[in-house]
């Protein structure tokens, strides 16, 4: 790591080329992705999606912090809805790496599959599309992610509803129906 102060874009850029060696794809999620999709909220963390296993995420720990960076990996439990998360951290922030293998698969893999939106153009950091970023906040739950879902569809009046509840009915996630017809009526 360089004597050079770095930020967290700059973090979570090392830590998807790192993953990326590893043959592990990465999707941004989280605020940043909702800001890269018009809606802005406070965040102070960079949130990365994968499908890794334990074994790769624990190798990428020792990488990090051969580097340089202090790193921890917390291990799910049984009733955990994550395959994990890394947490690297340090005066630039905070950058989360958060696995789904074995979880909620499916989710990184088809956001791959879609509509590929960068960071910025050089950038190796891609956004996860809107029907994808929808489902993992009904994964999340909660009201907080129920409202995210709410404003991102309202800032994204374009975006095809269809698309988005034939998403998350292949992931046989529930409420995305209730939030389109509240955002529809408006009640």
């Amino acid at each position: 790591m360089s004597d050079q102060a770095e930020t967290n874009l700059q973090v979570a850029e090392r830590v998807a080329l790192m993953l990326a060696e590893r043959g592990v794809p990465v999707v941004v999620i989280g605020a940043v992705a909702l800001a890269a999709h018009g809606y802005v909220r406070f965040t102070e963390d960079i949130d990365l999606g994968v499908n890794a296993d334990i074994s790769q995420m624990r190798a990428l720990v020792d990488d990090l912090r051969k580097e340089g960076y202090e790193a921890e990996f917390h291990a799910p439990d049984g009733d955990d809805p994550l395959a994990g998360v890394i947490n690297v951290s340090g005066p630039f922030g905070l950058v989360q790496v958060i696995s789904f293998e074995e979880r909620f698969p499916a989710v990184i893999r088809d956001a791959m599959e879609g509509e590929e939106i960068r960071m910025r153009p050089e950038s190796v950091l891609r956004i996860v599309p809107i029907p994808q970023l929808v489902a993992l906040k009904l994964y999340a739950g909660g009201w907080s992610s129920r409202a995210d879902i709410i404003e991102l569809l309202r800032r994204n009046p374009e975006v095809d509803k269809a698309l988005i509840r034939a998403t998350c009915r292949k992931y046989r996630l529930r409420g995305i129906g209730r939030i389109l017809d509240e955002l529809e009526t408006g009640k």
